[in-house]
């Protein structure tokens, strides 16, 4: 039986059995060897239900968020195996990962959706999510830390801090989630120890602490030495089949490399002296009991001070390892468990108010063919349980939830009951979207709102659940659209059902319908996106869509401040509606105001007019920006000042909203208009033999280039150029077509430039 078949015969024996004993954590030696273990029984693997269910204390919701092809899925994978729960090494190049079950993802090597897999390591139960790396995906990141307590961010150890790694941060930072970074591919010739720790610190603005110090480089990279009990962790690996599981730990002493032992002690009290530095407590006990010998402090001393500063994010515990080759992923799984927060460490005012009842977030649904849509869950506050009614506050719905599951990637096995702090996998919740919040039932939701109201004392303004729903998803704008058509129109309704489908599963896949052709519009994150979207309508719903050329979302905005003034004067029947509008427009620095428009009222207005009547004001100015006067794209960038409505007794709102649309489009027209092209930061990895012909292209495209950088000195790396990918200099340029030089003035200067180097 060849091997890939026999790691497919042994997934189906996890699948069909799902057993309940398996291996207790990883294995290693101190004094001697243990034996390794190759069985097929069906008690190798152990089964979901296994899982142990323990306090809230012992459980750790996290994140894997990396740059593309940092080794997100391969760590994950990893993880899985060393837990117990898989029976053989997945692999990304041979498409058998349990994380990247779709078609598209093991075709491409690529992670295109986020994957929730639940297990358990030494007592503590890990609910994991495995996110893209890919910019076009970034949503999937967004809703995944929206829930998560902690996240490991994994970087490549030859190329430190890449674009996308800035992208996942900062979304990790919005939602203050702690994390821990993991230095992988340390097995890699340009892998590079302290290049890595000073892109953390320079590009994240991250304070990194660092818990661990490789053994050996490159090739010879054996293990990594534990800053914090000064022991030595080594896999000795005898074959590229090896799996890791068995190593060893040996305390240093001095018949150790001279060399190694210098930089361990260094890099030692320089940890302590960190550590000391942004914890009180820490820096106290020092001085009150370890004065005359810093390093005589107790491990775990040093641990519970390192999990505050990794609480309080004042720094980040950096640890290596090389994922693909199996060594040093139990210490990162170690690391989860002990400086990652618990649910019960993050603190949610909003779920106080309700107490022991249920309130759960959904942030994510997926659609099967047998079991309909199913819905992802973080539980904030009680316990769900199938077969029971439940509210949902966004929409103003009852749905009953027919099964409950725990989430293995595309395995799923059903459970009795799921209790707070946990993600939870439901069936049939058929109106439940992407935000929404989940209540045990009306009367809790009133009940919290009452709470909340008591609590603060003052009437809530915008109804009685304004306060106690859980923010929502932030989706991005689409930045690419195209037409789809069917193959005939018999096809149509398929269609519109497949991508009613999608944009439930995906809220950043937006579709319209033009209402001067009735082309059906798909609009989209990038050109990956839209093209894995056009995949899964064909294998997934068996459609054979057309889709048109892809075309740039563009917008529109204006020159110079300008006044103006319009009266409308209609009559419907026997009702006379009269208004008169002045206002005044300018335009604003669009990255001040983060690409949106704003909309100010004088002083004297702003008393005078009613709620209504400010309402269709402010509705007729936001049509105006929906389409703009010059080639109908949206407007941004402009500020809009309401000086004037006069409105005569008996006019209508929608009169008044209609007047100020008109009296916009008039502004904007004598503003003088400008269409605006995306812009944005790129870095561009490249080998050095094709930095001439890339300087060109970017020339031709118009692109400002404000940095040339030198990664390594070592030559030979990738030359496939993408968004980004891995190789020898760093160019971070901007496309800024309304700013930059005309194109002969550019390529002249990155001719000069290419020259120079």
């Amino acid at each position: 039986m060849s091997g890939r078949a026999l790691q497919t015969f042994s997934r189906m024996i996890w699948g069909r059995y799902l057993l309940t004993a398996g291996l207790q954590g990883c294995r290693c030696r101190l004094s001697c060897h243990l034996k390794r273990h190759y069985s097929f029984l069906p008690d190798d693997v152990k089964s979901l239900r296994a899982v142990v269910n323990p306090d809230i204390s012992k459980i750790r919701n996290i994140g894997i968020m990396a740059h593309i092809d940092a080794g997100k899925t391969t760590t994950t994978e990893r993880m899985l195996y060393y837990s117990g729960y898989t029976r053989a090494l997945g692999d990304v190049d041979d498409g058998d990962t349990v994380t990247d079950f779709m078609a598209q993802e093991r075709e491409r090597g690529i992670t295109i959706q986020s994957a929730a897999v639940t297990f358990d390591w030494k007592s503590h139960r890990i609910n994991l999510i495995d996110t893209p790396g890919h910019v076009d995906f970034t949503l999937e990141v967004e809703r995944a830390l929206r829930v998560l307590d902690g996240a490991v961010a994994v970087f490549d150890a030859s190329a430190g801090v890449e674009a996308q790694t800035l992208t996942v941060w900062r979304q990790a930072e919005k939602h203050h989630i702690p994390c821990v970074c993991f230095l992988n591919k340390m097995d890699k010739p340009a892998a590079n120890l302290s290049f890595s720790i000073e892109s953390i610190k320079q590009k994240l603005k991250a304070n990194p602490v660092l818990l661990q110090i490789p053994v050996g480089s490159g090739k010879n990279f054996t293990g990594v030495v534990d800053l914090l009990t000064n022991q030595k962790l080594i896999w000795k690996l005898k074959s590229m089949r090896d799996d890791g599981r068995v190593f060893e730990i040996k305390a240093l002493d001095q018949s150790d490399d001279p060399e190694l032992l210098q930089v361990v002690g260094e890099a030692r009290t320089a940890l302590i002296e960190q550590v000391a530095d942004l914890d009180d407590e820490f820096a106290e006990l020092l001085l009150t009991n370890f004065s005359d010998n810093f390093d005589a402090v107790p491990s775990i001393k040093l641990q519970e001070a390192i999990r505050r500063v990794t609480l309080a994010r004042k720094g980040v515990p950096v640890l290596c390892g090389s994922s693909l080759r199996n060594k040093g992923v139990q210490p990162l799984l170690d690391a989860i468990t002990a400086y990652l927060p618990a649910p019960n460490e993050r603190h949610h005012d909003l779920v106080r108010w309700y107490k022991d009842d249920l309130c759960a977030l959904a942030f994510k649904v997926l659609h099967d063919k047998q079991r309909g849509p199913l819905v992802f869950l973080r539980i904030y506050s009680g316990t769900l349980k199938p077969q029971t009614a439940i509210h949902n506050i966004n929409r103003n719905s009852t749905e009953r939830m027919s099964r409950l599951l725990v989430p293995f990637a595309d395995q799923h096995v059903e459970i009795p009951s799921m209790t707070a702090g946990n993600i939870a996998l439901t069936v049939g919740l058929k109106q439940t979207v992407t935000g929404d919040t989940i209540v045990s039932s009306k009367a809790a939701a009133a009940a919290a709102a009452r709470r909340a109201q008591n609590d603060s004392g003052a009437e809530k303004k915008g109804g009685e659940h304004a306060n106690i729903i859980l923010s929502g998803v932030e989706v991005p704008d689409p930045v690419f659209f195209c037409t789809i058509e069917p193959p005939s129109m018999a096809k149509q309704a398929d269609l519109e059902n497949a991508l009613n489908c999608l944009q439930r599963e995906d809220p950043s896949l937006k579709v319209r319908v033009d209402p001067d052709s009735g082309q059906t519009i798909l609009c989209g994150m990038g050109e990956l996106h839209i093209e894995i979207i056009h995949d899964r309508i064909r294998r997934e719903y068996g459609i054979e869509t057309h889709l048109g050329p892809l075309q740039v979302a563009y917008r529109e905005t204006i020159l110079n401040e300008v006044s103006t003034t319009d009266t409308l004067d209609r009559t419907v029947g026997e009702r006379r509606h009269v208004v008169t509008v002045e206002l005044a427009v300018r335009p604003v620095d669009i990255t001040s105001v983060g690409g949106s428009c704003e909309i100010t009222f004088t002083e004297k207005l702003e008393g005078q007019l009613l709620p209504g009547v400010k309402e269709a004001v402010e509705n007729g100015v936001h049509s105006s920006y929906l389409q703009g006067p010059l080639l109908g794209y949206p407007v941004q960038g402009i500020s809009t000042l309401i000086q004037d409505v006069t409105i005569e007794p008996g006019t209508s709102a929608a009169m008044v909203s209609a007047c100020v649309s008109r009296c916009m489009l008039k502004a904007l027209r004598l503003a003088g208009g400008q269409v605006l092209e995306p812009v944005m930061s790129l870095e561009v990895t490249v080998g050095e033999e094709h930095l001439s012909s890339v300087l060109g292209d970017l020339a031709q495209r118009r692109g400002t280039v404000r940095d040339i950088q030198s990664r390594h000195d070592n030559k030979g790396y990738s030359t496939i150029l993408r968004t980004v990918t891995s190789g020898n200099a760093t160019f971070s340029l901007e496309l800024d077509a309304y700013e930059a030089m005309n194109p002969q003035e550019q390529n002249t200067l990155l001719k000069r430039m290419a020259g120079l180097l």
